[in-house]
């Protein structure tokens, strides 16, 4: 295979391709937001929304980076993992009231990973004045956008995607030099359909990844 020099990412020896290839897409998914926006600033508080497939990979960048992690999930059943595993400093169960309203203004930004359609209001309201929301996961429908707090606030809204090459080789070798890597599951490829039908079900921690090698058989 030949390819252009431009379009190639240089791996850092002694870091694992397998468990660190999702980094190619979840990697610099989040690392480029927590960046470009400024979050990445030792001593500041950033909320994670979501603790999946992105969420738990920008837990770990945003901990490298020297930030206040609080991740922020629908699922109390995560918080364990969060903190004992990931290093999150707090944890916000989004649908308990009483914990939402008791860290209202206490975040510089919000990194939202969750694909669902599911209100912001609540995580504006997290937002200290000048704060940003910034989304990378894409819910299928609309999401309701209150205007007020924003700006009484002087909050923002933002979106992202991915980062080009150039921010891609940074988040990599940033990722190697921490010892930066997703939680992965190896499966052959006669594994896919099942895979398939587990990611439907939410059924992953966090991300498979198709052993290739493993599944070519000689002929």
């Amino acid at each position: 295979m030949v390819a252009d020099e431009h379009f190639i990412i240089r791996w850092p020896d002694n870091f694992p391709l397998d468990i660190g290839a999702p980094l190619l897409c979840a990697g610099v998914t989040t690392y480029s937001p927590l960046r470009h926006f400024g979050l990445d600033k030792p001593g500041i508080s950033v909320g994670i929304v979501g603790l999946g497939g992105l969420g738990h990979v920008a837990v770990k960048f945003a901990k490298a980076f020297g930030t206040k992690v609080t991740v922020i999930s629908t699922s109390l059943s995560k918080k364990k993992e969060a903190i004992e595993n990931f290093g999150a400093d707090e944890f916000l169960v989004s649908r308990d009231p009483e914990q939402m309203e008791a860290a209202a203004g206490t975040l510089d930004g919000i990194l939202d990973t969750v694909s669902a359609v599911h209100p912001i209001m609540p995580l504006i309201n997290l937002l200290k004045p000048n704060g940003k929301l910034i989304l990378v996961g894409a819910p299928e429908k609309p999401l309701e956008l209150p205007v007020f707090p924003l700006i009484t606030g002087r909050k923002s809204i933002s979106g992202s995607a991915i980062g080009g090459i150039k921010e891609t080789q940074e988040m990599i070798d940033f990722a190697a030099k921490h010892n930066i890597l997703p939680d992965v599951e190896m499966i052959p490829i006669d594994y896919l359909n099942t895979a398939m039908d587990r990611l439907a079900k939410s059924d992953v921690k966090y991300r498979f990844v198709i052993d290739i090698e493993k599944s070519l058989k000689p002929e």
